[in-house]
């Protein structure tokens, strides 16, 4: 019975994670507006998602190492490959975030990861209905 309301609910559970993970590499964007070099990172959306319902991953974030001493960590590799994003106008700094860019991907996000929880939501009352007598 709970492997069943597990695989209702599977595909919901996914999505809000990666949409949670997009979250969060969209806000270090933002915060690194103004640090010299940063370049903008995001991940296809669309990709990850069939990546992660097809079975080939969890839904996580793969860790990055940038030198051969770093732990890797116990994320796993995940379905999500982060790539930098290409810069509309590039800045004298060598910085490729645009505000504008990423806080319209933050909002938009923002909207989807609500309206996931929504629905989320209506499908775990209606599966307790159907369990009422």
């Amino acid at each position: 019975m709970v492997s069943k309301l597990d695989n209702a609910l599977f595909f919901q559970k996914q999505a809000l994670t990666l949409r949670a993970n997009r979250q969060q590499v969209l806000a270090g964007n933002i915060a690194n507006a103004d640090t010299p070099h940063y370049q903008a990172k995001d991940f296809d959306f669309t990709a990850a998602l069939h990546s992660a319902v097809g079975g080939r991953g969890a839904g996580k974030l793969a860790l990055a190492s940038t030198s051969p001493g770093h732990l890797q960590g116990s994320a796993g590799s995940g379905p999500v490959r982060l790539m930098y994003r290409q810069a509309g106008q590039p800045s004298a700094d060598g910085n490729t975030v645009e505000m504008d860019v990423e806080r319209a991907q933050f909002a938009e996000n923002a909207v989807y990861y609500d309206a996931g929880l929504t629905f989320l939501t209506l499908q775990i009352k209606t599966q307790l209905a159907a369990l009422q007598p």
